[in-house]
């Protein structure tokens, strides 16, 4: 099964959305921000992708800049922080059979659904 952690209102995602759509019309869209997401759930996906947490972070977010972005944060405090800010994660984010990518441009979706 694939899963897309994605979100509506943001153009690449919708496009990775429709891209994965092209290869597995039976995915799981989770749309993380409206329906929340755990600081576990973030560090699965993490580990997934096989970054650090930062590595996933929307730096370009008004959010980010102006409240962290001269802060010093360790890799545990930033799973809380994406959990409870999940606009600062970077999508869409695909994952299936335990491997995930980032789907920016969205054929990397392709990396993971095989």
């Amino acid at each position: 099964m694939v899963t897309i952690y994605h979100n509506p209102k943001c153009r690449k995602s919708r496009a990775g959305l429709e891209y994965v759509r092209k290869l597995d019309k039976a995915c799981e869209v989770r749309e993380y921000i409206r329906e929340g997401i755990t600081a576990g759930e973030i560090r699965n996906l993490v580990n997934m992708l096989g970054v650090s947490p930062f590595e996933i972070v929307r730096t370009q977010e008004d959010y980010y800049k102006e409240n962290l972005k001269e802060q010093v944060i360790t890799e545990d405090q930033w799973y809380d922080i994406l959990a409870e800010f999940p606009r600062l994660i970077r999508r869409p984010i695909v994952v299936c059979n335990g491997r995930a990518t980032i789907a920016d441009p969205p054929e990397k979706a392709e990396l993971v659904i095989k």
